[in-house]
């Protein structure tokens, strides 16, 4: 792992919650984008190193659409970032704490990225991400 890449938080509508990330707490705003995959809307936000992902579902059986449901708004996951995606997925493969796709898929800004179950990880959601 090289850093921590972003912490992603659930929220209902990303104009909602820009106000606060943006407006309030002086964060650009990098992007916003649709990651049809994820059937989610992230709007990117520069915390100096670390982006903050602001998580909205296009799609009411999403996986944020769940999370929001279940808990509310709030933090989602923690990214971390590896210069190898592949190599790290068989290290944690190898170690017991399998990543939840058998290959990296699409995330935002182009990275591939992949996910470790809270069970295998003390409670949080992980994510791996390579630029």
């Amino acid at each position: 792992m090289t850093r921590l890449d972003h912490i992603g938080i659930a929220v209902a509508r990303i104009e909602d919650a820009l106000p606060l990330w943006r407006d309030l707490l002086g964060l650009r705003l990098v992007a916003i984008e649709e990651v049809p995959g994820e059937q989610v809307r992230v709007a990117v936000l520069d915390a100096g190193g670390t982006r903050i992902e602001l998580l909205e579902p296009t799609d009411p059986e999403s996986p944020i659409a769940r999370h929001l449901l279940k808990r509310g708004p709030g933090i989602h996951h923690l990214a971390l970032s590896t210069a190898d995606l592949a190599t790290t997925m068989n290290v944690l493969r190898d170690g017991g704490a399998p990543p939840m796709d058998e290959v990296p898929r699409a995330g935002a800004q182009g990275c591939k990225v992949t996910f470790v179950h809270p069970r295998h990880t003390g409670g949080v959601l992980l994510e791996l991400s390579q630029p």
